[in-house]
């Protein structure tokens, strides 16, 4: 505490000193401004009722209610609810009508392709990235490649039953033989047969080798993929000879596909999702450029 005889009045300020004395530098004990104590008096006022009224204090397993009752938890289900009751005259409309017929509604249309395109950002970007371009395994839901059909019927019914899953009946499955792992072709023979599928996709000019896989992809592809290469969606069989590849058209993979077979699966979002949610996903996916238009005869898209 310092020493009061060495307290004095400073001259220029007119000031008590604190009796404090650095290097000639005194510290001068001038009050705060009135004001700002009544602003901190204010705060701490507040605090107390804040405390009273609001949860503050943390207990063992709980915190202290406050006198109000309110909570955050409260307040946003009181928000989702209200949400949850605006969009509930365009979720019954979406849900009355099937998803075929929503072209012919443009303004149905626009808000199932927006509410899709929020669900697909939390349930679909890990696999198909966050702009659906896909990835090595994963399709690219932008272009007009479909492996099922690109119908919104088609697309549907695949985001519904996915893609080979072993317990659900309804789920698209096609698998395609592994030649090389099961001993059904040698190694040079799938190194032929991929040299004529990169002939007839463009990839590389014809020779010998794709010669002679011409001859072994009639004996053993052409019944899927058909006999010039062109896929088959009833199978889902994929078309050969487009530019369009899951895994990469160089020879290396494609001898690769050839040899030990792909199974790539896609998760049925049936039972995790509600129609209503599917069904706008389905318009999302089918408005990113690639979707085609209605075919009855077609029951699943990629």
């Amino acid at each position: 505490m310092a020493d009061d005889k060495q307290k004095r009045i400073d001259q220029p300020t007119g000031t008590e000193t604190m009796g404090h004395e650095w290097d000639g530098i005194e510290e001068l004990n001038t009050p705060l401004p009135r004001w700002w104590l009544w602003a901190f008096y204010a705060t701490i006022a507040w605090g107390v009722v804040y405390m009273v009224l609001f949860p503050a204090w943390p207990l063992i397993d709980r915190a202290t209610g406050g006198t109000l009752g309110w909570s955050s938890r409260a307040q946003l289900e009181q928000e989702l609810a209200a949400e949850q009751a605006k969009k509930a005259p365009l979720l019954k409309a979406l849900a009355a009508t099937p998803v075929e017929q929503l072209p012919a509604n443009p303004a149905l249309m626009q808000a199932a392709v927006e509410g899709g395109r929020a669900a697909f950002r939390v349930n679909c970007v890990a696999c198909h990235g966050s702009g659906a371009a896909g990835s090595k395994g994963y399709p690219n839901l932008n272009d007009d490649d479909w492996l099922w059909g690109g119908d919104l019927k088609a697309i549907e019914y695949t985001i519904t039953h996915g893609t080979r899953q072993p317990d659900h009946d309804a789920t698209r499955f096609s698998q395609m033989p592994a030649f090389g792992r099961d001993g059904m072709l040698k190694a040079e023979e799938i190194g032929d047969l991929a040299a004529h599928v990169r002939t007839i996709s463009g990839q590389q000019k014809p020779g010998a080798a794709s010669q002679r896989g011409g001859a072994l992809f009639a004996q053993n592809c052409a019944s899927c993929h058909g006999a010039g290469g062109e896929g088959n969606r009833a199978v889902g069989a994929p078309n050969l000879k487009d530019a369009i590849w899951l895994y990469g058209g160089d020879s290396e993979t494609i001898q690769a596909t050839i040899a030990n077979s792909r199974y790539g699966v896609m998760p049925k979002w049936g039972g995790r999702l509600d129609p209503v949610t599917i069904k706008m996903l389905a318009a999302y996916v089918h408005s990113l450029g690639g979707g085609e238009g209605a075919a009855p005869v077609q029951t699943a898209s990629r």
